[in-house]
């Protein structure tokens, strides 16, 4: 307690000064040191302050600070913070940012054919060249070369190795969420997301020994990981909003909002009848323990939750498509999983392809007031026919307009396509889930079965309206790719994501109070005319709207939500809330956001430690390790 209330005096006493001297300004520039690029959103600060600014998309800043020498700190996504000193008579200053290096502490965990050798590299470091497999042609499957992952560029350096894979991995670039002043942007509005694959994907690359690349990591994802123990609605609608807020820990002098939504409960007896399309990737990258190995797994354990009046066809795809189940009764559940033992990998990867196969079937198989998806499993490598990100698009939403959704379950490393299949996904109005081991596919599949095949709200969005009373700025954690236009919230055909039975997510904002003098958010000018009165109670922190559709409706439906002021610890929070403070620290650090604040690998350790309730699964438990391993990895991490 000491140490909070030492900090927030020292920032107040940073904000007296900062409003007792004369403001100047510091324009600049914020490229990359790798060919000379703007950086977008890269945080500005001066050190150990709440007065900021973000770089726009063109790299440009512009900062207001008071007179005399300021240190400055530029920190941005995937880059090596940068400090900098700037005397009285600079005006203008040009910042270049490095890359962050990916370091493994132990190398050993990775095996490359005839490279490695206990560990240690052994003569040349090039990639062994592919290899040719024959594969006996299975249900009109063809033979063909067989894909190997490929590791280079190794060098150890004093038991540490910096390495370059040369995989094909891809991940969207993530332009972290900045503060926003609310008497310049009073609305928040964003898509929920109810995807969680960012999190086994990030379990995947430490467990191997590895830190994930920042843009892995989506921290709404990983904070909608774990299951909280929200009460489910118990009026008519199918979804129920809680709220509630506490000092944020990374910055005590700052609060944290949480904003969380729980669908309802429906007994699995009483949902309709499914009808399912498997869509399987065989091709020859497919050919590996954890891949197509794994996905049979998967789907034998999703098999054995069908009821008798569910329906499954299996179609696959590589150097073409072809069914190689017709749909087939739950009851038979014998011949759906001997359909799936006699698959095996080969050829190229005709994506596009197959999910018009796909949709062709699941269309024949749709009825009204039936739920029909098409689950698609792969590891994302989609390089031959309907290959266009565009293509595939429009060919979704179609079908998704019909009524037949589409789930994507990512398998695999080395070529995962992590932005083409969660665009997919939410296309498809579906979940997006990596699946990096069997206890992942178990729970998807049969823990939370329910809400991984069954919709109860569709097109959910989040509106929040903040009391400039009581929030002088605020910034929502994560989130980046559902950010909706503020007019998208009315508009019922802005496409949004989607809740399944028993369905929880969770949304933080961290919150600047008003009444800070000399700090405020300045990279927009004051407005003149915004200085109306407050409408409603004055005690009001934010009010929060949310607008669903039931499954088959096209108009939506409007609910509302009130926060009440409070001011507690967060040790005094519910234990929900702590363990997402947590989740989101630590996502946070793996991003190296501007915005981790204090937070350290040992803080997310304490904080994590006292929110692990019952952990029936284990989850939080598993969490804890992972941040162990974390700590370990990263050499950069704050003392």
């Amino acid at each position: 307690m000491k140490k909070y209330l030492a900090l927030l005096l020292f920032n107040c006493l940073v904000a007296f000064a900062v409003s007792a001297q004369q403001l100047r300004t510091i324009t600049g520039t914020v490229k990359e040191s790798a060919g000379n690029q703007p950086v977008a959103n890269a945080v500005v600060r001066i050190k150990n302050t709440d007065v900021m600014t973000a770089s726009d998309t063109k790299g440009h800043f512009s900062l207001k600070v008071p007179a005399g020498t300021v240190t400055l700190e530029v920190n941005a996504t995937n880059y090596k913070v940068v400090t900098l000193t700037v005397n009285d008579k600079q005006a203008s200053i040009n910042v270049t940012l490095h890359l962050l290096q990916r370091v493994v502490k132990d190398r050993s965990r990775y095996i490359m054919d005839d490279v490695m050798v206990g560990g240690e590299p052994s003569g040349s470091t090039s990639p062994p060249a592919p290899t040719v497999k024959a594969v006996s042609p299975k249900r009109n499957m063809v033979a063909a070369q067989n894909y190997e992952m490929m590791v280079s560029g190794v060098a150890a350096n004093n038991g540490r190795v910096s390495y370059a894979p040369s995989s094909a991995e891809d991940y969207s670039p993530i332009n972290e969420n900045i503060f926003h002043a609310v008497t310049d942007q009073p609305l928040s509005t964003f898509s929920i997301d109810v995807d969680r694959a960012s999190y086994s994907n990030m379990r995947r690359f430490l467990n191997n020994g590895e830190m994930p690349p920042p843009d892995a990591v989506r921290v709404e994802e990983m904070i909608n990981y774990f299951d909280y123990g929200y009460k489910a609605p118990a009026g008519k609608d199918p979804v129920a909003i809680y709220t509630d807020m506490a000092i944020c820990p990374w910055n005590t002098s700052h609060q944290l909002v949480r904003v969380a939504l729980k669908s309802k409960q429906v007994d699995t007896r009483d949902l309709p009848p499914t009808n399912l399309v498997f869509l399987l990737d065989v091709s020859g990258s497919m050919d590996e323990e954890n891949k197509l190995p794994l996905v049979k797994k998967a789907f034998r354990v999703l098999t054995e939750q069908l009821r008798p009046q569910d329906k499954v066809a299996i179609v696959v795809y590589a150097g073409a498509a072809g069914v190689v189940l017709p749909p087939t009764s739950g009851n038979d559940k014998q011949h759906i999983l001997s359909a799936l033992d006699e698959l095996q990998a080969g050829g190229s990867t005709a994506g596009g392809a197959g999910i018009q196969l796909a949709y062709d079937i699941a269309a024949k198989l749709r009825k009204e007031n039936s739920n029909t998806r098409v689950i698609l499993a792969t590891d994302g490598d989609f390089n031959v026919g309907i290959s266009s990100e565009g293509a595939l698009t429009r060919l979704i939403e179609n079908e998704r307009q019909k009524g037949i959704f589409l789930s994507v379950l990512g398998f695999g490393m080395g070529n995962l396509k992590d932005n083409t299949m969660e665009l997919l996904a939410d296309k498809g109005n579906g979940n997006y889930a990596y699946i990096d081991n069997f206890e992942e596919a178990r729970r998807t599949f049969v823990t939370e079965f329910g809400g991984t095949l069954f919709t109860v709200a569709k097109d959910v969005k989040l509106q929040v309206e903040f009391n400039p009373n009581f929030v002088q700025a605020y910034r929502l954690v994560g989130y980046e790719n559902r950010i909706l236009q503020n007019e998208d919230f009315n508009n019922d055909k802005k496409d949004a994501g989607d809740m399944g039975v028993g369905h929880t997510v969770t949304a933080l904002y961290e919150l600047k109070p008003t009444g800070k003098k000399g700090e405020n958010v300045n990279w927009v000018d004051p407005l003149k005319y915004q200085q109306g009165k407050i409408v409603g109670n004055q005690k009001e922190v934010l009010t929060v709207k949310l607008r669903y559709k039931d499954p088959a409706a096209e108009k939506s439906q409007l609910m509302e939500k009130v926060l009440p002021y409070d001011n507690q610890e967060i040790g005094a929070a519910p234990e929900d809330f702590r363990m997402a403070t947590a989740v989101a620290a630590f996502g946070q650090l793996l991003r190296r956001s501007a915005f981790a604040g204090t937070a350290t690998y040992d803080q997310v350790l304490l904080w994590a430690g006292t929110a692990r309730g019952e952990d029936k699964e284990g989850y939080r438990a598993e969490f804890i390790q992972l941040v162990k391993k974390a700590k370990l990895l990263d050499k950069d991490e704050k003392e």
